[in-house]
């Protein structure tokens, strides 16, 4: 038997790619787990088969294990066919159009009837949906996608290659505005993606990327696939290729879904006859949705708004760790923060530990100003970790010619914990004689148009931005800290940076993606153009009858196998 499962390894071996042979051997010296060779598989489009047979017989139990935390019973609980899921999310903020939704509320409606190339589940691990594979050329620069047949949207037209040209073309444009380009920009151009047949779409990179596949799966939760017909008015067909169909959407108080009959996953029918998304603006007002049985769960709550739901008996609890999180950005083109010792007293200043006992009931790990969360294989955890330490802080603030500390105002929004985060700031910058004023709005007023010249949160000298789960960190790394970054709040702009995060993203191997990841860390650590100081675990609620709800940190919300238990 033993040489048998040989000869195949032998044989799978064979037919493998450079790329795909040597991330084998990673895993059986034992330089990636498990969980992470089945993970970069999955990216470099191995089959599952594959993936399964030499995980067993090439492993050796390999190195760190970063899995996300996970409560809860999953996704395999016997549960009763039929009924009404009533999930509680935030308001969506702004129109519900796929090509510009930029918040948590819109993606978690979108999702319900739109599907994307591939999902990015739980474990940050890539599973095919509307793409059966994918296959990258010799450097990345060039990606083949095979598309699932027998697809149809919602009004019964089938889903072909040029539905997904049309649909990148449309986010890659950037007369269209779209949040996508946060994603896509310098990686993707309108006119990259082509139809080779009806079943397969090439995508030619404007240059190599070895995550690319994570860029056309639901964490780029712009990228549903639309039909080539789409014009506009999303809001008022809801059409996808999706489990759910639309039954009714109400502006500012939620939307009701039936099942679709045509939907192409046998395997993954849906179980109830009807789901429900309400809509608050608060987040108090949803806890106690589930606590007085208004919904069957809250999508999404945090430690401190929510903390009634983590010593609740009569509630279940999921957490994913995560790497979402809140930016703090200080201008560095701007007084107070030109000078990089200011921005390094003031995260100095921070008292994280804290913060992730206090503010999260330790449901967060602490952050060491870079985006590399420790849920990411390729980050580097050898530097020293940033603490607290006022002295220190006070001798850069006097060696920086601000010796009796400066005031600066501090934009926000109203949303989880994030006042209670600015004051935290604004409370431990007094230990310096730093004083930090607060201004903090709704969402809406904060973000603005989201573009230069017209947005409180890319135009304040200091703010602090909320950013959700992403499976790589490419977009962290690239929108709010390059040099011609979308999202760039801090106006940072270091060719040294630009340079190596163009390296991290063309590596399509982990040791490579870990030199860099160390090398870039060391650069965001001394210049500190944001502060990451903790990255929160994503936390969700249900009632104990509720079952087999998949969410992902990302804010997506899968209720296509959920029911309740008798």
């Amino acid at each position: 038997m033993r040489d048998e499962t040989q000869r195949t390894v032998d044989a799978i071996r064979r037919r493998s790619s450079e790329v795909e042979n040597h991330l084998i051997d990673e895993y059986r010296t034992g330089y990636i787990d498990r969980r992470e060779f089945v993970r970069r598989g999955a990216v470099m489009g191995m089959s599952a088969t594959a993936l399964g047979l030499l995980a067993s017989a090439c492993g050796r139990g390999g190195s760190r294990d970063t899995a996300p935390v996970v409560g809860g019973k999953g996704l395999k609980s016997k549960v009763k066919p039929g009924g009404v899921v009533k999930a509680a999310i935030n308001s969506p903020a702004g129109a519900l159009d796929p090509v510009s939704v930029n918040n948590d509320g819109g993606l978690a409606v979108l999702g319900q009837t739109g599907e994307f190339l591939a999902w990015s589940d739980r474990d940050l691990k890539l599973q095919p949906r509307l793409a059966e594979s994918w296959t990258p050329n010799r450097d990345g620069s060039v990606w083949t996608f095979k598309l699932r047949r027998g697809v149809t949207f919602h009004d019964g037209t089938p889903m072909i290659a040029q539905d997904v040209v049309e649909t990148y073309d449309r986010l890659a444009d950037p007369k269209n505005s779209s949040n996508a380009l946060s994603t896509l920009a310098g990686i993707l151009a309108k006119g990259g993606a082509t139809a080779v047949d009806d079943g397969t779409v090439r995508f030619e990179l404007e240059a190599p990327n070895g995550n690319f596949p994570y860029i056309t799966s639901s964490d780029n939760y712009n990228a549903l696939i639309l039909p080539r017909s789409y014009e506009g008015n999303w809001d008022k067909t809801f059409i996808g290729t999706g489990p759910w169909k639309l039954e009714k959407y109400t502006p500012d108080v939620g939307v009701s879904y039936v099942k679709n009959p045509d939907y192409w996953d046998k395997a993954r029918q849906p179980n109830a006859d009807r789901t429900e998304l309400h809509f608050y603006t608060k987040e108090q007002a949803s806890v106690l949705g589930l606590q007085g049985g208004e919904v069957d769960m809250v999508a999404a709550f945090s430690a401190s708004g929510g903390k009634s739901l983590l010593n609740d008996p009569n509630v279940k609890v999921i957490e994913l760790r995560s790497a979402a999180h809140r930016q703090v950005h200080m201008r560095t083109d701007k007084e107070p923060f030109r000078d990089k010792r200011v921005r390094q007293a003031i995260a100095l200043l921070v008292n994280r530990a804290g913060i992730v006992d206090g503010l999260f009931e330790k449901k967060a790990d602490i952050g060491n100003d870079h985006p590399f969360a420790p849920v990411y294989q390729s980050a580097d955890d050898s530097l020293a970790q940033r603490k607290q330490d006022v002295a220190r802080a006070k001798q850069l603030l006097a060696n920086a010619g601000k010796p009796d500390g400066f005031s600066v105002e501090l934009r926000t929004w109203d949303g989880l914990e994030i006042p209670d985060y600015a004051q935290l700031i604004q409370n431990d910058a007094k230990l310096a004689g730093i004083d930090i004023k607060l201004n903090i709005t709704d969402s809406a007023s904060y973000y603005g148009d989201a573009v230069f010249g017209n947005s409180p949160w890319l135009d304040s000298t200091m703010g602090i931005t909320d950013y959700s789960q992403r499976g790589v960190p490419n977009v962290f790394l690239g929108a709010p800290l390059r040099s011609d970054g979308s999202w760039n709040a801090a106006h940072f702009k270091n060719p040294t940076y630009d340079k190596l995060v163009a390296e991290y993203t063309a590596a399509l191997d982990l040791q490579t993606q870990r030199g860099i990841a160390k090398r870039i860390e060391e650069l965001l650590i001394d210049e500190t153009p944001v502060m990451f100081t903790y990255f929160y675990f994503f936390l969700t609620a249900t009632t104990p009858r509720l079952a087999n709800v998949e969410v992902t940190a990302t804010s997506h919300v899968d209720l296509t196998r959920a029911g309740f238990t008798s």
